[in-house]
């Protein structure tokens, strides 16, 4: 069979990145028929089933998946070496899909993300928040912002700065219980408990103790599953808890949380950027990915450094969903530098 290749990889990318036959064929201003027989030609070309389709929706197949990241990079290639006799600079453009932790979205990224849709015009911005467990090519997803220890894999991480938790309690919460002094004294104490999205498991609290990390499990008379639902528990006087400094650090200034155990601090963990390995980075990813990396690296909320990490089992240092140690979408390896 003699198909044009290089017109139905762009198809069936587009198909892949809008999520949508119809989308797709609006984009490249074809047919739906079109663009179906397109990706079917490719299919019987290629002797693979490289979508898994519905009646509604469609799934990538292992082998689907392996290929699109191949055409991706395929395409980069010929629109970089196309772009090279053009006279002016080529310009970021086209639909970017991102997803991160809401609270970290809400209070780091959304009051400025205004500057960047101002300064890149032609980029389509979607923006997801969410800490449920994401396949980044099967959902169509170009990056995400994550915290937690991260594992080695195809993916790639560009560290963008520290998610530092800390201890508190309300006044109110103080005034009833005491203050406790030591680790040992929280077995008289009340959590207002945190549990995973991912396992349902409720998190202990965890503490560097002498260079090494403990964790401890405390009793409650209630478990969310929200951060910042976790933070107004402790504001309600509901008991301790750990939350991340920047969204606490309101509350602390006015008096209505108090930190408590400043000598045994919670472990800090690396807020990362992560998307696709690629040999050649989208120009849309790219511009996103550096304009995050300065925003965080400029934020007074996170810290850019991370503290030397305690003697401890990583599985238990690790929190957990999107916390955690990358699970939730593969594990990633870390960034030296941006592709070019």
């Amino acid at each position: 069979m003699r198909i044009d290749r290089l017109h139905a990889m762009t198809v069936f990318v587009r198909v892949v990145e809008s999520g949508s036959f119809t989308r797709a064929s609006e984009l490249l201003g074809l047919s739906r028929a079109s663009v179906t027989i397109a990706v079917q030609q490719l299919e019987s070309y290629l002797k693979v089933r490289l979508l898994q389709r519905t009646t509604r929706q469609f799934k990538l197949t292992p082998d689907g998946a392996a290929y699109f990241e191949r055409c991706v990079r395929i395409l980069t290639d010929v629109d970089e070496a196309e772009g090279g006799f053009e006279t002016k600079a080529p310009v970021p453009r086209g639909r970017l899909r991102v997803d991160m932790p809401p609270a970290l979205g809400r209070v780091v990224v959304m009051p400025r993300i205004h500057e960047f849709c101002a300064q890149y015009p032609d980029i389509d911005l979607v923006l997801g928040f969410g800490d449920r467990r994401v396949d980044l090519i099967q959902e169509g997803i170009d990056c995400v912002i994550r915290v937690g220890e991260l594992e080695d894999s195809t993916l790639v991480a560009r560290k963008l700065g520290v998610y530092q938790q800390i201890t508190v309690a309300s006044p109110l919460y103080l005034r009833r219980n005491g203050t406790p002094e030591t680790i040992g004294e929280l077995e008289r104490h009340y959590a207002a408990n945190y549990f995973s999205n991912c396992t349902g498991r409720i998190a202990g609290l965890k503490f560097i103790v002498d260079g090494r990390l403990e964790e401890v499990y405390m009793k409650g008379d209630v478990a969310v599953n929200d951060v910042e639902a976790h933070v107004q528990s402790g504001l309600d006087g509901m008991g301790i808890i750990q939350a991340a400094r920047f969204l606490t650090m309101p509350y602390l200034d006015s008096g209505r949380l108090r930190e408590i155990l400043p000598d045994f601090p919670a472990p800090a963990m690396p807020i990362s950027m992560i998307y696709p390995t690629s040999r050649h980075l989208s120009l849309t990813v790219r511009v996103f990915v550096d304009w995050t990396t300065e925003l965080f690296r400029n934020s007074a909320l996170v810290a850019p450094r991370l503290p030397a990490r305690p003697k401890h089992n990583a599985s238990v240092y690790a929190a957990e969903c999107d916390e955690s140690s990358g699970r939730d979408i593969l594990s990633v390896q870390e960034e030296t530098s941006l592709a070019t």
